[in-house]
């Protein structure tokens, strides 16, 4: 992709929020806190496959204006005060072996754009802990190795590379579906996994014997933010265009059930699988339902469906995407094709500081998309690490949780592992967040960025949500 002249997901304010600001909802918070059950909302109701016959359509969704919340912008509140890394006292307790990392983040297939933000976080991350003096005597190393998508084993294959190298943890996948490609093997060898990205509500329940951890917020919450979002911008009556995988129908079923909640109704959901190129009869049904607003979860899918649903008349004002599509799109589609268009990221907007440090790993990005969790995950396992006295996997594991909250905050490896060697507890806040796990390695609290596509087919800072699970 070519870097826009204003980059899209890089944030306004100096720093990284601390929480994200509550928006005045129509329908109230309480829909974040609700139950979230039901099936993946394989409704065919007004839409059920109907096909067009290739006949130009124009829907109510590009006849209807909705009326969403004002903008807020990008701006968010001071971060808290950094450590200094040269006031960092020595450990201690100190390890014969360095902790190792791996990572297993997306330079191929339909994430590859999630990849360089990614490998990005999680090597400013480790910069800035050597620079403070390692962990438990020694300097930390990070592997990054590619994870594919779901139509290669590479993930597989990277895997296998990493933990014959050692590693305590790594760092990954950003696809939830490729994560449960491997994360029996990654769990089964002792090692932690920590995804940045993952946010399949499946991983809250695996049987991963406390491994497997991650900075990302489950799909419930950004399904219900997204479908509390359309609902409140007035849409009646919703059309799906969803991948059929454990991604695609786990965030499915939770804005429809949304919707409905708040009187809405799915007209109509059509499904396609990772692999596909042709989305004519998807398109065609959506159009033939003619629904008040589009909800488009894909992956780069999307450069091939979003032409198709302006070519049948569909108002790009009235498409709503997810975390897996909201991209730069400046350099594969017509300027103006997204214009209005909106769409939802995990995570609070990151303002130039972070940037500028990201910057220095890597020149040429032009998204921070789930940098910051990567980031925050890097540091988490360290501080784990030195709160255990340990590199092994396991011992990092018990520790993550206890790092995370209820203790004295601090906001960067320095300074929160200066209070660990003064002997407090701590609680971590970073990039992404309070972060705050849970017993299931779940994140309980987190923003969901609202992005609006410009003429340039460019994702600018919108509005942000935030919800407790």
């Amino acid at each position: 992709m070519t870097a826009p002249r204003n980059s899209a997901l890089f944030g306004i304010g100096e720093h990284a929020p601390r929480a994200a600001k509550i928006a005045a909802l129509g329908l109230g918070i309480a829909l974040f806190a609700s139950g979230c059950g039901g099936d993946s909302g394989d409704s065919d109701a007004g839409g059920g496959g109907t096909e067009s016959g290739g006949t130009e359509t124009t829907s109510a969704a590009g006849a209807s204006l909705l009326a969403c919340p004002e903008e807020e912008g990008g701006e968010g509140e001071e971060q808290g005060e950094k450590g200094d890394p040269a006031a960092v006292p020595a450990s201690e307790t100190t390890s014969p072996e360095p902790l190792k990392l791996g990572s297993l983040l997306p330079t191929t297939g339909t994430l590859a754009f999630l990849g360089p933000p990614e490998i990005a976080g999680t090597q400013l991350a480790v910069n800035e802990i050597n620079e403070a003096g390692g962990v438990l005597g020694q300097d930390v190393s990070i592997t990054q190795r590619d994870s594919g998508d779901t139509t290669t084993d590479i993930a597989t294959q990277s895997v296998t590379d990493l933990l014959s190298q050692d590693v305590s943890a790594i760092v990954g996948a950003a696809s939830s579906g490729v994560s449960k490609t491997v994360i029996n093997q990654i769990t089964g060898a002792g090692v932690v996994q920590f995804s940045p990205a993952n946010t399949s509500p499946e991983f809250t329940d695996w049987d991963d014997n406390g491994l497997y951890w991650r900075t990302a917020p489950s799909d419930v919450l950004q399904g219900r933010t997204l479908g509390t979002y359309i609902s409140t911008c007035g849409a009646q009556t919703v059309g799906m265009i969803t991948l059929n995988d454990s991604y695609g129908t786990g965030l499915q079923s939770n804005i429809q059930e949304t919707i409905e909640a708040a009187g809405g109704q799915v007209v109509a959901n059509e499904m396609f699988n990772t692999g596909d190129s042709q989305f004519s009869s998807q398109v065609d049904a959506i159009a033939a339902a003619e629904p008040d607003a589009v909800v488009l979860i894909s992956f780069d899918e999307a450069k091939s469906i979003v032409p198709l649903l302006v070519a049948k008349g569909i108002d790009p004002s009235t498409v709503f995407m997810v975390d897996g599509n909201t991209s730069d799109y400046s350099a594969d589609l017509d300027p103006g094709t997204l214009e209005g268009a909106q769409g939802t990221i995990p995570g609070p907007f990151t303002g130039s500081g972070f940037q500028d440090a990201l910057a220095t790993v890597d020149p040429n990005l032009n998204s921070l998309a789930y940098a910051g969790e990567a980031y925050d995950a890097v540091n988490l396992i360290a501080l784990a690490s030195e709160a255990a006295g340990s590199v092994e996997g396991t011992d990092i594991a018990t520790e993550l949780e206890s790092v995370s909250k209820d203790g004295t905050k601090c906001f960067d490896f320095a300074g929160c592992v200066t209070l660990l060697r003064e002997g407090e507890d701590i609680d971590y806040d970073g990039i992404s967040g309070p972060v705050a796990f849970d017993e299931n390695g779940d994140p309980t609290e987190a923003a969901i960025g609202i992005y609006r596509y410009d003429a340039d087919n460019v994702p600018q800072p919108y509005r942000s949500e935030v919800g407790q699970l």
